[in-house]
């Protein structure tokens, strides 16, 4: 008996000191996490200006929600227009920087690979690197007399014409569907039909020029981290795997197919979910190459809150597009979980 009093005096103690050495850390979480959160909800629930005492604001329900998703208007069709950018923006940053990353990782990881130290330096460089000081030299390498078209136009013996990259707001579906001929006058009536406040024929435009020239750079920028991140799991990939597999004849393909993809995929889940969440949280190189611009197709929902809380000062309507944009990041990293998978279901 006394023994096993004993024994939950040890346990007691072990949560206790357990708990103590967690506590600075679940303060730091409850400071700078929940109570934001909680603010947030309840700011998104009032009409408050941002410049006037938090005390003044009136009370308005889910007003600022109903008019983000269902009211109509220039509310309405800002934030579907925003969700749609931001969507094509992941859509086309994350698949291809997590390719490259890997692709890279496998690659510097080769032991025939001399100056590994040197590439990986030089890789995750772009990383380290302010990303408003990188915006700034994309913006002017951008340019209609910018180094891109210099190159592209060295590249095709003069034949190509230089584009304002940053000014040109066609999407890239709307440009394809041109070049066959297809345009908004001789569509099917079908894709002039609003829903969510945008035409079929909006939703559909894929990324415009600017969109993309932005996601070019923000693939450039983030592939170094992932690779990183790469790099550190192929490390403890057991090399006497690679080394049967080469005895049974297996190609380099097959090895990677068949065992450096099943044994990445833990990191592969949090590669991907760390791409999914940046890009639909972009907002410094937004705000300094384009500004939403041009005819708002770089606008994101991101940038979206800080235009309605300091531009429109609509405190109210940024925290409840921002309460939106947490529910929209939280319901995808669960459907890429499940799609997907991690180390935990394993």
């Amino acid at each position: 008996m006394a023994a096993a009093t004993g024994i939950k005096g040890e346990d007691r103690q072990r949560a206790i000191a357990g708990w103590l050495f967690m506590s600075p850390t679940l303060l730091i979480f409850g400071v700078f996490i929940i109570i934001p959160i909680l603010f947030a909800l309840y700011f998104s629930l009032t009409d408050w200006n941002g410049i006037s005492p938090p005390g003044q604001a009136n009370f308005i329900g889910l007003k600022n929600f109903q008019d983000t998703l269902i009211g109509g208007g220039i509310r309405q069709s800002d934030f579907f227009k925003a969700l749609k950018n931001t969507t094509y923006f992941a859509l086309g940053v994350v698949p291809t920087q997590t390719a490259l990353s890997l692709l890279l990782a496998v690659i510097v990881n080769q032991a025939w690979l001399r100056f590994k130290g040197f590439f990986r330096t030089t890789y995750y460089f772009p990383s380290i690197t302010s990303s408003i000081a990188i915006s700034l030299m994309f913006l002017f390498f951008y340019q209609k007399s910018g180094l891109i078209n210099q190159v592209l136009g060295s590249l095709t013996f003069g034949h190509w014409q230089s584009i304002a990259w940053m000014a040109d707001p066609r999407g890239l579906v709307h440009i394809i569907l041109e070049a066959l001929g297809v345009t908004i006058q001789n569509a099917p009536d079908f894709v002039k039909t609003e829903v969510l406040g945008l035409t079929i024929w909006d939703w559909i435009s894929g990324p415009s020029i600017a969109l993309m020239a932005i996601m070019i750079m923000n693939t450039w920028t983030t592939i170094g981290t992932m690779m990183v991140i790469f790099l550190a799991a192929l490390q403890n990939v057991p090399g006497y795997v690679y080394e049967a597999a080469q005895i049974d004849g297996a190609s380099a393909w097959t090895q990677f197919r068949r065992i450096t993809l099943p044994l990445l995929r833990p990191t592969l889940f949090f590669v991907i979910t760390l791409g999914l969440i940046g890009t639909y949280q972009v907002f410094d190189q937004i705000y300094v190459m384009s500004g939403g611009g041009p005819a708002k197709t770089t606008l994101t929902v991101a940038y979206l809150v800080y235009r309605s809380g300091f531009t429109n000062s609509d405190m109210g309507m940024a925290a409840a597009i921002a309460i939106l944009l947490f529910i929209i990041i939280f319901t995808l990293t669960m459907i890429q979980r499940r799609i997907t998978g991690s180390e935990a279901d394993v």
